[in-house]
C-alpha cells in the first residue's frame, strides 16, 4: 500500500511539471488584451494594444477580464488533470472512491 501511495505522489508531481508546459489564453476587448497563463496558474505573458495606454480605466477592466478568463481555464485544466493523477495512483480502498 505504501508503494501505491508513493506511486500516486509521483504521478501528482509528474502532472504538476507537465502542467507548467500547458498554456491557456484569456482575451478581452476584442483581443486588445491577451493574457497567457500555465495550467498551474502562473502568468506567462500579457499583451496590450497600444491604443489602450491612453485609457487607464478600460485597460484595468480588460486586464481583469482577460486574467480571470485565463485563470478560469487554467484552473479547470489543473483540477481535471490533478484528479486524474490522484485517481490513477490511489489504491482501491473502501472510502477512497471519491476520486473515481
Amino acid at each position: 500500500m505504501m508503494a501505491q501511495l508513493k506511486n500516486a505522489q509521483a504521478k501528482i508531481e509528474e502532472t504538476k511539471k507537465r502542467l507548467d508546459t500547458v498554456q491557456v489564453e484569456g482575451k478581452a476587448g476584442n483581443g486588445m488584451v491577451l493574457v497567457a497563463v500555465t495550467a498551474n496558474r502562473e502568468v506567462k505573458t500579457i499583451q496590450i494594444a497600444e491604443e489602450l495606454f491612453s485609457d487607464k480605466e478600460a485597460l484595468e477592466d480588460y486586464l481583469i477580464l482577460a486574467l480571470n478568463s485565463a485563470l478560469k481555464k487554467a484552473n479547470e485544466i489543473h483540477e481535471m488533470e490533478m484528479a486524474r493523477a490522484a485517481k490513477d495512483g490511489m489504491p482501491d480502498l473502501p472510502g477512497l472512491d471519491m476520486f473515481k
